[in-house]
């Protein structure tokens, strides 16, 4: 006996059209032979993992599986980006490697959001945060015929835009200019100066950015990069992390990547007081990736992009539907 779900006669026709998808064909096409031209590896690693980031911003997908030499169940998650099994791959010797494959994310549905998207992620040898938004930057003027890209720092956008050094700026300070911007914001939520950036960032800023030419935002504040490397500048800590922006769109997310893994551990265990302090469930931290870090992982740097946005971007489009074949809803 099976089961018809209500109404599934009248949704089972993809959401994307065939002229859109051939050009999504098209267009990972193109990704693949960009990197093999650079002779980076393509990998492959697990959607099901036995464990999960802590960030308490990013809301995993969990299920059950039996493994062998288990009588019960064991639960696993869905992987929010494959970044800790490349990692593996990196300190096993792989060199400079690229993956394209499904992620997931709880709790993000929207015109730019599907709890089940397509990632691209590569990481680069001997790179730093620089040298691989260049990359990134040749990567977007094949794929999307742009010019090269603008660069700010997180300071100089915010100076320009918001008239703060977000450094520097005290919680106070940032709460006013949310005023100022008309940003309404929860009094009881537990909500500190990252909080108010974000929000400055994401209301204010983004919606600016991009508009000629995609623009990559560089050197963020140390506390919003669990996994970059930090450095020091006369007066302050910033972390090696960059993010990338066209039409208001953000596309990807960097970072000269973090190898000392005790310091790893340390930010790992903070993102787990502030996910409890959320009233969130702690997550099991993943113990392979971390043994892997003490094994030696080679300097290098890496980048998530999000392929469907990079697909809206190249066809025109608003709605993440229009690039992908069925939605989850409609799965």
């Amino acid at each position: 006996m099976f089961l018809v779900l209500k109404n599934s006669a009248q949704n089972w026709q993809p959401t994307a059209n065939l002229v859109n998808l051939r050009k999504r064909a098209e267009i990972l096409s193109q990704i693949r032979n960009f990197f093999y031209q650079r002779n980076i590896l393509e990998v492959e690693t697990p959607l099901l993992c036995s464990a999960s980031i802590p960030d308490p911003n990013i809301h995993s997908l969990q299920t059950q599986c039996l493994v062998a030499g288990q009588a019960y169940p064991k639960t696993f998650y869905l992987q929010t980006s494959p970044e800790f099994a490349m990692k593996r791959l990196l300190a096993a010797g792989s060199g400079s490697i690229f993956q394209i494959g499904k992620a997931f994310r709880d709790a993000e549905m929207g015109s730019y959001h599907n709890p089940e998207f397509t990632m691209l992620e590569w990481y680069h040898l001997n790179f730093d945060h620089q040298q691989l938004m260049n990359e990134m930057d040749e990567l977007l003027q094949v794929v999307l015929k742009t010019k090269p890209a603008e660069r700010l720092s997180y300071q100089e956008l915010f100076e320009r835009y918001i008239g703060v050094n977000p450094h520097t700026a005290t919680p106070a300070i940032l709460s006013d200019k949310l005023q100022e911007f008309s940003i309404n914001i929860d009094q009881h939520a537990l909500m500190g100066g990252d909080d108010y950036l974000n929000l400055l960032m994401t209301h204010t800023i983004e919606p600016e950015l991009g508009r000629e030419k995609p623009i990559f935002v560089y050197d963020y504040p140390a506390s919003q990069s669990a996994l970059a490397r930090l450095r020091k500048t006369a007066s302050y800590q910033v972390a090696e992390r960059f993010e990338v922006y066209y039409h208001g769109t953000e596309l990807a997310n960097g970072f000269h990547e973090l190898t000392d893994a005790m310091e790893q551990k340390k930010r790992f265990e903070q993102e787990q007081e502030k996910r409890v302090a959320q009233g969130l469930s702690p997550m099991p931290l993943d113990a392979h990736f971390l043994a892997a870090l003490e094994q030696g992982l080679p300097d290098c740097a890496g980048v998530a992009l999000g392929v469907d946005r990079l697909i809206m971007l190249a066809l025109g489009v608003s709605d993440i539907q229009e690039v992908i074949t069925f939605p989850t809803h409609l799965a």
